[in-house]
């Protein structure tokens, strides 16, 4: 139930997607070295605590332990934790390490298919979408080379764009399962471009800054990765 560099953001879509009232799991908290996260699951809800490592032990509120074994033992057979709202919170359920993580996006519900029998449909409506994103982008054009601003959206494996954000039928949606490969392009005049590689054509586009170009072209390779490896598993999973 130790999840190292998991972020908080993809704790919570973990424990919201395939946990439960009292699933839990620890991570390394972002703000100091010495600092741990536990986050635990309420209701409809993921709380954070701090856990901090004294180096000898580790302290949570004014009790402190000599090990986080110790330490969930104690949480898990008597004491309850207070959430800000008043929320009563207990620890009940660890979150497995060997469960999937959401390095790669849509497997979280491949495993949680596989472990409860459910259909991944049944899991999708109920489960936060990790692998979203959307944001303006100057795009080429196909025939005539010009640029032009569209607005794009990226839900699961499909990424569309619009002419502006309050269109409502898209010009294109493109099937990531159909792209080979997204990387940063210096063959253009344009500065923070990158491109989409399909069978047919090859999409150039270009983001505002550098930062927000990165930010496409990993979560985009994440969907790659993604398919790459459900794949692999539904061949393991073969007789």
């Amino acid at each position: 139930w130790y999840h190292d560099n998991l972020t908080r953001h993809a704790a919570e879509a973990l424990l919201l997607s395939n946990g439960q009232d009292g699933s839990y799991l620890l991570r390394k908290s972002n703000e100091r070295e010495d600092l741990y996260s536990l986050s635990v699951r309420g209701k409809d809800s993921v709380k954070h605590f701090h856990i901090e490592h004294t180096g000898t032990s580790f302290k949570f509120g004014f009790n402190e332990f000599s090990n986080l074994k110790e330490l969930v033992m104690h949480f898990a057979n008597q004491p309850l934790i207070g959430s800000e709202t008043g929320t009563l919170i207990v620890l009940k359920h660890p979150y497995p390490q060997k469960v999937e993580e959401p390095s790669i996006y849509e497997s979280v519900r491949v495993h949680t298919a596989m472990q409860t029998g459910k259909t991944e449909s049944d899991l999708v409506p109920n489960a936060p979408s990790l692998g979203t994103k959307e944001g303006y982008l100057i795009k080429q054009g196909k025939i005539v080379k010009n640029w032009k601003t569209r607005w794009f959206t990226l839900h699961r494996n499909e990424l569309k764009y619009f002419k502006d954000q309050t269109a409502t039928e898209p010009i294109r949606a493109l099937d990531l399962t159909e792209c080979s490969a997204v990387q940063f392009d210096y063959s253009q005049e344009r500065v923070n471009c990158f491109c989409l590689v399909f069978p047919l054509r090859t999409y150039y586009l270009c983001a505002k800054t550098g930062i927000e170009a990165d930010e496409w072209i990993k979560i985009l390779r994440w969907k790659l990765v993604s398919r790459w490896a459900t794949s692999q598993m539904a061949i393991s999973l073969k007789p």
